[in-house]
């Protein structure tokens, strides 16, 4: 009986006793635990089909005046920093018509994988516009404002906000990221034509 209670502590120790090390060199890394589908990645994004960096950008001229009159931002841009986004060049134009405001953040002080990340504390969509990364951000319990951040370049994206600009009636935030959706989508197309 003594016997036995040995070959069974003898046995459950051998089993909490470390294997050897795993080499990184020459073999394949260990299958990281899975993931639920809601959090993604840098890797989620699709290939960038270049990198169109924003430094020497200036905000109020990506969009050119005639897709500024198409996206019905008829008050003349407006040009400030976003200190929320790391000291950001920043451009607002607003909508006499809807009453909507678009705003265009050029960021340099971290890349679009930031609104992947739990801290961010947002709901987010990954699709592309013009090939490169673009997530729609929603901010639970914000609904008059939604954003599209748009992967251009390692450390560095483009920040498209589109709010409610204090409607008597409210715009519902779908609308709003419509909104966002289509001066993203312009904004893209022109800094394409001209980097």
């Amino acid at each position: 009986m003594r016997t036995t209670a040995l070959l069974i502590v003898a046995v459950a120790l051998a089993g909490c006793t470390a294997g050897p090390a795993h080499s990184s060199l020459g073999s394949t890394p260990p299958t990281p635990p899975s993931t639920p589908s809601t959090t993604a990645s840098h890797l989620d994004f699709p290939q960038r089909p270049r990198a169109v960096p924003l430094d020497d950008v200036d905000p109020c001229a990506v969009l050119t005046p005639d897709q500024r009159t198409s996206l019905s931002l008829d008050n003349p841009p407006s040009a400030y920093v976003e200190t929320s986004f790391g000291g950001a060049k920043a451009c607002t134009m607003r909508s006499t018509t809807s009453g909507n405001v678009a705003r265009l953040a050029l960021v340099l002080a971290s890349g679009a994988e930031v609104w992947l990340s739990e801290n961010a504390q947002v709901d987010y969509k990954v699709s592309t516009i013009e090939g490169f990364a673009a997530i729609t951000v929603r901010t639970p319990g914000i609904d008059d404002v939604c954003n599209v951040e748009i992967d251009v370049a390692d450390g560095q994206f483009l920040d498209v906000m589109f709010r409610d600009g204090g409607n008597s009636t409210a715009v519902q935030q779908d609308h709003l990221c419509l909104g966002a959706q289509r001066v993203a989508e312009a904004a893209m197309a022109s800094l394409l034509q001209k980097r």
